[in-house]
């Protein structure tokens, strides 16, 4: 029997799947080297290193937000959405550097994670399209959002803090710190810096918004499955 030659429909979904696997990779490679960066040299500012890193990996991702304009068969609205994380990819630090634009360290710590977005997009579509549930597709989405926000922080917290916060030995502390904050359980280290503090804040807060979905995750399984058990 011969087996029939795909649908230009199942090729194009077949390349855009590979393309953002691509991605995925890419940004994962991106965090791992950022944290390496961070944990060796222990400075907000940014390296020679990561600026030629950084500023490939936003042409990587601009690359392929042109490449699936041209191969999708997108909406107006999805073009529009393709735009704006065109231009949230840019290479800002380095079009900064260039121009000699000051900014505080913080600031600057942080765009090195904002092409990341892209990638947490692209995370979220192809989860959408391997579940019907969109319970379970929201429930992962604010996992991705929970891990990613505190591990960031985390780094940040790290580079604020070790030089002048004792109670900071390693960045384990600063991990043990944000944990203990999200889940709004309190934390025996104290941070010392504004920047700490602030970050202590976002934590705390995010712990109290973003926790109650897992009550509503928990609480539409179990009725699924009273459902389920019941037909």
């Amino acid at each position: 029997m011969a087996v029939s030659a795909p649908t230009p429909t199942q090729v194009r979904r077949r390349l855009l799947f590979a393309l953002h696997a691509v991605t995925l990779i890419v940004a994962a490679a991106l965090i791992v080297y950022i944290s390496i960066d961070t944990l060796a040299n222990i400075t907000p500012r940014i390296t020679e290193g990561y600026m030629r890193i950084g500023f490939w990996t936003c042409i990587f991702f601009q690359a392929e937000i042109i490449i699936e304009a041209i191969i999708g068969q997108h909406t107006r609205q999805k073009f529009i959405r393709l735009g704006i994380f065109f231009i949230i990819c840019c290479p800002v630090l380095s079009i900064l550097h260039h121009y000699n634009v000051q900014m505080s360290a913080e600031v600057e710590y942080l765009l090195r994670f904002v092409p990341l977005v892209r990638a947490a997009a692209v995370l979220a579509s192809m989860w959408g399209q391997m579940t019907t549930s969109w319970v379970n597709g929201m429930f992962r989405g604010y996992i991705t959002l929970l891990v990613s926000t505190l591990y960031i922080l985390s780094l940040l917290f790290f580079v604020e803090e070790y030089h002048v916060n004792p109670q900071i030995q390693s960045f384990w502390d600063t991990l043990w710190y944000a944990v203990m904050q999200m889940t709004t359980c309190g934390s025996n280290i104290n941070p010392v810096t504004p920047a700490g503090k602030a970050i202590g804040i976002i934590l705390s807060a995010e712990g109290l918004i973003l926790f109650p979905v897992f009550t509503v995750y928990i609480t539409h399984a179990f009725a699924r499955t009273r459902a389920s058990q019941n037909v």
